[in-house]
């Protein structure tokens, strides 16, 4: 019976303070006040049927729950390690905050990682470092478009307004203008917010068509030609899937499509808004690779392509194919890893679905050169990235530049709370409540966007430098070594599969998943192949 000597305690205590109030002095109705309400919940928690644990433990059930919210901050800033990540470690957050505030980053007595524990990485340097270059490294993103864009080797990953406040969307933009790299705008499209301060856009297009759709939710030339124009807009990108959430749709309801939100998007406000789990402008990947040259057309020749999240192998074959047969190639594609996300998503979609960064980025990497089109095609990738080091191990396994979206939250000042989908984000950078985002100082974050870009450039080009490399074009898989056990150290040249250029055009090849799907895979459809549908209709295979 002691689960219920909290309630009888409050009914004890309401008692007496009663009874000093009367007697002895008024002030005491404080005392009754607090007990009295402490009584109410406990008969409350007695008679509701909803929750078995507040009726068998009335009041008592109430501490527990308050202990339960405060978990995740009681072993984020008490119990876990400097470097369990996370989803990101206090190391990797504090590096960012240091950087962005051009604070000094150096580390004294030595490194706090076991660098004899199993994936362990790191780059091997020279006995001839190189010279120092200039770290402004750009890419140079459809050459032969009318617009060809100069990329910088690290930009700011999709995050959309709506998901991100109105003063980050202008901290991000200005910062990104100071710095001289590019803003994603999400697939919420181009608001008010991202024109302010001029900074380059890349456009993200998903299925909803948000800025460039008509009535009926489908894409609408018209409307897409009007902000395709703006010279602010740099890149188009379509997006087939994101890393937090491939192959989910999403649903904004009615309360929360606001009047700005329904002008940035071009739909009604008040009305829910959805954004289905595929395009209805194609379904086959011809029709995909119709649509990027009907979008760059459109636009007036500026580079286009598309990102996506890889899951089942035989899609993105049937993409690759279909650039083979018809010719037609995006400037670009953007591989974004599972790992990756700043929005909220359902936890099995989080934690279970499709492929991680490293692997994602590989496949992508070894089919364009499979194919020789690697050249002619520009490679991004995102997922977890916040140091020099993880853009310099993401180069070394295909990419051309690298995006990140979690690493310029953290310098807008995230304190990584986890509270992104409760509107109650405690800085004010992923919240629409203007009480909390208005706290946050556009003019004082553009700086620390600004300087974690740099002086993780300056970083990266120390980084190359002692490895005796130019640039970080020329990083490759052999220059970064992972410990696979206590006594075996590989190269990711060693530890991955590479194609050699032209490998799929010559029919053989020795890398499994290209002997399973890829003679398949289909360019005029995402259909499965029959060996696939085939396991699909029995549990015996």
């Amino acid at each position: 019976m002691l689960r219920y000597v909290p309630f009888a305690a409050s009914i004890v205590l309401l008692v007496v303070f009663l009874g000093l109030a009367m007697f002895v002095a008024p002030g005491w109705y404080a005392g009754v006040a607090v007990t009295a309400a402490l009584v109410a919940v406990g008969i409350f928690d007695l008679t509701q049927t909803r929750s078995t644990l507040r009726q068998n433990y009335p009041l008592l059930a109430h501490f527990r729950y308050g202990l339960e919210s405060i978990g995740p901050e009681m072993r984020q800033y008490f119990i876990q390690s400097d470097t369990a990540e996370v989803p990101f470690s206090r190391l990797q957050r504090a590096l960012v905050y240091q950087r962005s505030k051009s604070v000094n980053d150096t580390r004294p007595f030595g490194t706090l990682q076991d660098v004899y524990c199993n994936d362990y990485e790191w780059i091997n340097h020279s006995l001839v470092p190189a010279p120092l270059s200039d770290p402004d490294y750009r890419i140079l993103v459809g050459e032969k478009t009318a617009q060809p864009y100069s990329a910088s080797v690290f930009n700011i990953s999709a995050m959309s307004f709506g998901s991100l406040s109105a003063n980050a969307i202008r901290a991000l933009n200005k910062g990104a203008k100071m710095g001289g790299f590019y803003h994603d705008t999400g697939e919420g499209s181009i608001s008010p917010y991202h024109r302010e301060h001029g900074g380059d856009l890349v456009w993200e297009i998903g299925s909803g068509y948000f800025g460039c759709r008509d009535g009926n939710g489908h894409f609408s030339e018209e409307r897409f030609i009007e902000n395709a124009h703006d010279p602010q807009v740099k890149m188009i990108e379509i997006k087939l899937s994101q890393g937090a959430k491939p192959g989910h749709g999403g649903v904004l309801p009615a309360p929360k499509v606001t009047e700005e939100i329904a002008l940035t998007r071009g739909v009604r406000p008040w009305v829910e808004c959805v954004s289905p789990p595929q395009h209805s402008a194609f379904s086959t990947p011809i029709g995909l690779l119709q649509f990027v040259r009907k979008l760059r057309e459109l636009s007036g020749g500026k580079p286009t392509g598309f990102k996506l999240a890889i899951g089942h192998p035989w899609e993105w074959f049937g993409i690759a194919k279909a650039m083979a047969e018809t010719g037609i190639l995006p400037d670009f594609i953007v591989v974004d890893g599972s790992e990756g996300g700043t929005g909220a998503a359902p936890a099995e979609f989080m934690n279970q679905v499709g492929v991680p960064m490293h692997e994602a980025l590989m496949l992508v990497h070894n089919t364009l050169v499979g194919l020789r089109l690697r050249d002619n095609i520009r490679l991004a990738a995102a997922g977890k990235i916040t140091t020099a080091f993880d853009i310099a191990r993401t180069l070394a396994m295909g990419a051309d530049w690298c995006n990140s979206g979690r690493g310029f939250m953290f310098a807008l000042g995230c304190i990584q709370a986890l509270s992104c989908h409760t509107d109650r984000c405690p800085t004010g950078v992923a919240t629409q409540d203007p009480r909390r985002w208005k706290g946050l100082d556009p003019e004082d974050k553009a700086v620390r966007v600004m300087g974690f870009h740099n002086n993780t450039l300056h970083a990266l080009r120390e980084l190359i430098a002692a490895a005796g490399l130019e640039n970080p074009g020329q990083i490759g898989p052999e220059h970064i070594l992972r410990r696979v056990s206590a006594t075996e150290i590989r190269s990711l040249s060693s530890l991955y599969r590479f194609l050699q250029p032209g490998e799929l055009l010559d029919g053989e090849t020795r890398h499994q998943v290209f002997r399973d799907y890829w003679a398949d895979a289909r360019a005029d459809s995402f259909q499965a192949p029959a060996h696939v549908l085939s396991m699909r209709m029995s549990k015996s295979l």
